[in-house]
Order: C-alpha cells, then structure tokens, then sequence
C-alpha cells in the first residue's frame, strides 16, 4: 500500500500548488478541461483547435525533408550515373556498382548524423523550445546541402550526409513531440500519425524526381535530386518563426502569461473560460509529474515507472527498422540486382510510394474505431508473413518470382503505412512523460537510429551481388525480427487511445497490466470537489 500513500501525497501537492498559482476554484477548472476533452467529438475538437491543426501541418512538413533523404541514397545505389561516379566496374553481368564497404558507409552516414542531432534536440528542445531549435536546424541545413551536391567522391558525400543527418535528427524528433503538445486527445493520434504522412510525401517525391531524372546523362542526374532539398528550408524558417510555442514547454517552465498567450492562438472557437481551464489542467499535470520527476534529464527516463514508458516508446519505434523496412521499403535495389530493367524498378518504386501515401491517409480511419495496440500487433503480424511468403517464393522458384516478389514488397508497403509506420509515432508521442517529452523521444529516435544502422550494415552485404547476395531470401532474416517484435507488442505494448495524459500518468504510476489499461477508470481529480480515487486502478496492478 505504499505507493497508494506515495501517489495520494503527489496529487495532493500539485493541487495545492495549483491553488498557489491559479486560485482556488483552478483544480475544478483543470478537472472540468479533462472532462471536455473526454466528452468532446471529433468534430468539436477540430473547430475549438483549428489553428493547432494548422500550425502541427506546416511545423511536421519538416519531416518532408527526412522522407525524401531516406529513400533517396538507397535508391541511387541502382541509379546508373550515381554508380558511374561513386562506384567501380565489376564487369560482366555486374556492371557498374557501389561496393558493399561504401554503400554502408553511405547509408550510415546520415543515420549517424540523425543520432546526435536527436541527442542535441532532446537537450535544446527541453531549453529554448521547439521553434528556435527548429529554425536554427533549418539554417544548417542550407548550408550542409552544398557539400552533397558539390561532393567529389563518396568521402566528401559521407561526410555531407554525417551534417545533413544533424539536421534531420531534429525533425524526427521534433515534430511528433510539438504535434503531441499543441493538439487536445482526441486530435493527438491524427496529428502524431501525418507526421508519417509527409514521410510518405517525402518519398513520393523523391520517387518522382528520381524517375524523372533517370536518364537524365552526366552528373546532374544525381545532383538535381540533392538540389531539390533547397525547396524546403527557408520557407519552414518563416513558418517556425511565425508559430505559436507549445503551452506545456511555456509550462514546464513556469512561463504562464505565455503559455496563455500560446493557448489563445492555438485556440479556434474556444471560450475564455475552456482557456483557462486548459492551461489550469496542463499546470496540475506538470506539478503532478515534477513530484515524481524532479529533473528532465535522459537518466530520469530509465527511472522508475518512466523506464516502462522508455521501453514502449524505444521498442515500438525501432519496429519500424525490425519489421522488414530496410529491405521492402525500398525494393529497387533489390529489384535491379534480380534481373529487372532499372526503369520497371524505379517505376514500381513510385507506385509503392503511391500506395504508402493512400495506406498512411486510411490509417485515420483505422485509428477512429480501433485502439493503438490492435492495430499495432495486427500490422507487425501481417508484415512477419508477407516477409516469409518473399524469402520462401525466392528460395524455389528464383528469377520468376520476381513480379510476385514486387506485388508483395507494394502490399508490404501499404500494411506498413496503414499500421506500423504511423502508429508508431503515436505511441511515443503520447506514451512519454509530459516532463520527459523531447528526451524520450529522441531516446526513442535513436534506438531506431541504432537498429538502422545494424539494418543498414546487414542489407548493404545480404542484398549487394558482389557481396552476399541473397535477394530475395532477405524476407526470411527480417521476417524472423518482424516476428520478435510482435510478441513483444502482444505482451508489452498497453492501449493508451483516448487517455489524457493526467491519466495516463496515474496508470503508469499504478504499474497497471498491459491488458487492463483500457479498461481501467481513472479520476485525476481524486482529491478536488466530486473526486472519486482511484481504487479500480490499483485494482488491476
């Protein structure tokens, strides 16, 4: 019983701070704003935040960027003037190619870079804000793009992607966590989710200008996809600069006249009074937490309850990389050293990229009726099958499975983007601790990071025909990873779908079990006029 004392003596302390601060009628108030958004619709929460909506839009277009990248060096690994100038000639049925040591290199690069612009972003994000963090990335990113472009030889593109990475760190990581902060419940899960969304418009561009730049002869054939990354920085300079700061880092750091400030332009056609009350619930929450965390720093996130709340956001954002990504996510590689002709395989590449773009939109309806742990588990399973259906096509019937190969990398793709690819990102954006937000995500960032780099050293030999050459018996390796991560979800991943994050605080205070979350009921207000405790969550332990 000595966590109930624990958990009664936390929230009676932030109530009483919130009196401090906001007077005595402010814990009814903050209680009344966690009521709203329970009992709020859809359609009331888009007309009541429709500014939110916006500015989450144009601040994940970021991530724009990042989604046109990671596709773009895999697939110049089989583009014909990016192997004349990078690679070497093998001879014979080989050609021209990249070898296994510099295609790893290459593919590492920006991975690394990414890992230590998240690290830099958790620290800066939690200081100065996500706005400033997010325009000065963007300056260096201006700047980093000349070194790939005007890059001589695979050392001097290394070492471009190592600086470009800095910058795309920190949108990964940036955005899922803003969209997270600035949008109410039942928006969170859309708006954390078309974070994926414009990776996947990302891709489809990068799509787009590679097979249109394909034939294109001499070095602009590979320079004018690197040149397409100028479109973006400056005018998401203005857009950040322009943007209202979140509420919870303005609360965080007891910046209360801004965090109302942010409120009202975040707000549509939200009355005075759900104002106040909003910004008095975000102060109970974050009191709440810092009697629990009394530091936000990367150690508090393995500490106690947050150690559970770590591993969920690590695990279910590094499945990404284990469910099968590094080899059916970008096929045309694969499909080139199979036998198929470069323009088919760049062709089918902009058609799976279709299909991610359609699959990440239908996600929103899937989120509307189902929870994130179903969709979840269902997707990691379905991806673990059509891996091992690939590896066991490609094992007996050789060269002429591979259309069927192809139709399955596409169907991949789509149960990727309906399922995994988006919900992840809803999963670490609200998993985390308010407090610990910008730190756990970017923990969560890296550990994908890490996982990518392992997959990335692994894919570039399995896959490369100098080197091991397995084609398309790759599916069996990730098919195997797939199927880990989806028993971890089945026994580890809780449903957090429509809880605020007052109660999920409770819940994971609580060490309530994965399968009893969703049916746990929760009074953040335990202690306020009309509160009722909370002895059905601690009933589920």
């Amino acid at each position: 019983m000595a966590s109930e004392v624990q958990i009664s003596n936390v929230q009676k302390v932030a109530d009483k701070e919130l009196e401090e601060k906001l007077g005595v009628s402010a814990i009814l108030e903050a209680k009344q704003a966690t009521e709203d958004e329970h009992a709020q619709t859809l359609g009331q929460a888009l007309r009541e935040n429709r500014k939110a909506v916006m500015w989450s839009i144009l601040i994940s277009m970021s991530i724009v960027m990042e989604g046109y990248d990671t596709i773009l060096m895999g697939n110049f690994f089989a583009y014909p003037e990016f192997q004349r100038k990078f690679g070497s000639w093998y001879g014979g049925d080989i050609g021209w190619q990249v070898s296994g040591p510099w295609q790893t290199g290459l593919s590492m690069a920006s991975t690394a870079g990414a890992i230590f612009g998240g690290l830099l972003n958790g620290h800066f994000a939690s200081k100065y804000g996500y706005r400033w963090v997010l325009i000065v990335a963007m300056g260096f990113l201006n700047v980093f793009i000349f070194i790939i472009f005007f890059a001589t030889g695979p050392g001097m593109l290394i070492a471009g992607q190592v600086l470009c990475g800095l910058s795309w760190g920190v949108f990964a990581t940036l955005s899922p966590a803003y969209a997270s902060e600035v949008c109410p419940t039942n928006l969170r899960g859309y708006m954390t989710t078309y974070v994926n969304l414009c990776w996947a418009i990302g891709q489809l561009i990068a799509a787009g200008v590679l097979r249109g730049c394909l034939n294109i002869v001499g070095d602009n054939g590979y320079r004018i996809p690197f040149a397409m990354q100028w479109l973006w920085p400056t005018p998401l300079m203005v857009v950040a600069y322009l943007a209202p700061e979140s509420p919870w880092f303005l609360v965080r750091n007891d910046r209360l006249d801004e965090a109302k400030r942010s409120i009202i332009r975040l707000s549509g056609s939200k009355t005075e009074e759900q104002m106040n009350s909003q910004l008095a619930m975000m102060l109970h929450t974050t009191k709440t937490e810092s009697e629990i965390t009394k530091d936000a720093t990367y150690m508090e996130c393995f500490r106690n309850d947050n150690l559970r709340r770590t591993e969920i956001c690590m695990v279910a954002l590094a499945g990404q990389i284990l469910s099968g990504s590094s080899f059916a996510y970008t096929p045309t590689y694969f499909f080139t050293t199979a036998g198929m002709p470069t323009e088919r395989a760049f062709d089918l590449s902009l058609g799976a990229k279709a299909m991610a773009f359609i699959g990440t939109i239908l996600s929103w309806w899937l989120i509307s009726y189902w929870g994130r742990r179903p969709i979840y588990v269902t997707g990691m399973g379905l991806l673990f099958v059509i891996l091992m259906i690939i590896g066991i096509l490609n094992a007996s019937a050789g060269s002429n499975a591979l259309w069927p190969s192809g139709g399955l990398c596409v169907l991949w793709l789509f149960i990727y983007s309906l399922t995994i690819g988006p919900l992840a990102y809803s999963i670490i954006s609200e998993t985390s601790a308010v407090r610990l937000r910008p730190l756990a995500v970017v923990l969560a960032r890296n550990a994908y990071q890490l996982v990518n780099i392992v997959s990335q050293i692994l894919q570039a030999y399995m896959m490369n025909p100098t080197e091991w050459d397995l084609k398309g018996r790759t599916g069996f390796v990730w098919g195997s990873t797939a199927f880990c991560v989806f028993i971890w979800s089945y026994f580890r991943l809780p449903e957090i779908k429509g809880r605020t994050y007052e109660e999920l605080d409770i819940l994971f205070r609580n060490n309530v079990s994965t399968r009893q979350f969703s049916k746990a009921r929760v009074d953040a207000y335990a202690f306020a006029p009309g509160g009722v405790h909370e002895e059905e969550v601690k009933s589920l332990k």
